[in-house]
């Protein structure tokens, strides 16, 4: 099987996206991690589906698959991209659009100057809804990992989120307790794991072990969950400058109930096909 794709980009985490509007596709874990494969395949963090609407109120579907063939609920550089691609193909005349995904719809809108806003909903913290295995609600956790005690937040934007405050984030133990922290038994869906430094009360750096695709360049969702650990502890402010690896995303957020936004580029690299 022959298969078109167009190889994007947010910050730096890259995708491979697929339309499947015209022709449903159902491809296997195997199928996916040889797209994803950067040595026998095109190489990427995630595939991004692109599907007709299943609800009323929405314009497209989209599915989300991490480098390891596994399905996720939500990818906010992966919303960028994706208005980005529907806009550029023609699919709408919309510059904002309704997706819905398996974490729920999102909202992308598409900036005149080529950024692009999105509505990654309202944060989730109740743990059995992240889902956590937590006896109640707290405003930080214990997790004990490799005999080590960190003090942890813990919420879904969409998609699970440990955040952790660290001093310097270039010496994180990113390599080391990503893979401990993702497959966590506390964690029955598993987790990102972010690790967060707060350099002023608006800015941040940022670095994510992404939940079956390792660390990233940029994870928007994490982006948005490490601002709102940040803002329900009290140390920084509504709207917040997170520099990743590949770069920095916008985020505000005005407080419990409210919607997280999001503002960063989306960038298209190349068309290609594969053979499957």
């Amino acid at each position: 099987m022959r298969l078109k794709f167009t190889k994007m980009h947010g910050l730096g985490n890259d995708f491979v996206v697929l339309d499947a509007l015209a022709r449903p596709l159902s491809l296997t874990a195997e199928q996916l991690r040889r797209i994803a494969d950067r040595h026998f395949g095109v190489g990427c963090d995630q595939i991004l589906q692109v599907e007709p609407s299943r609800q009323p109120d929405t314009d497209f579907y989209y599915r989300i698959f991490n480098a390891d063939g596994g399905e996720v609920e939500q990818c906010g550089n992966g919303a960028r991209c994706f208005v980005r691609y529907v806009r550029e193909r023609g699919l709408t005349t919309q510059t904002e659009i309704r997706v819905g995904t398996r974490g729920g719809v999102i909202v992308p809108r598409l900036e005149d100057d080529g950024q692009v806003t999105v509505n990654m909903g309202v944060p989730e913290f109740e743990p059995a809804r992240i889902p956590f295995e937590a006896r109640a609600r707290a405003l930080t956790y214990e997790l004990e990992v490799d005999g080590r005690r960190l003090q942890i937040s813990v919420l879904a934007i969409g998609n699970p989120h440990v955040v952790q405050i660290v001093p310097d984030v270039e010496r994180a133990p990113v390599a080391a307790d990503g893979p401990l922290i993702e497959r966590h038994p506390r964690f029955p869906q598993r987790v990102n794991a972010g690790y967060m430094q707060i350099v002023s009360r608006r800015h941040i750096r940022l670095r994510v072990y992404e939940r079956g695709a390792g660390e990233t360049l940029a994870c928007g969702t994490g982006a948005c969950a490490a601002v709102v650990a940040g803002i329900t502890r009290g140390f920084l402010d509504q709207r917040v400058t997170v520099t990743a690896r590949g770069g920095d995303l916008g985020i505000s957020w005005a407080g419990e109930g409210q919607p997280v936004m999001m503002t960063g580029p989306a960038v298209t690299v190349f068309e290609g096909e594969i053979e499957l």
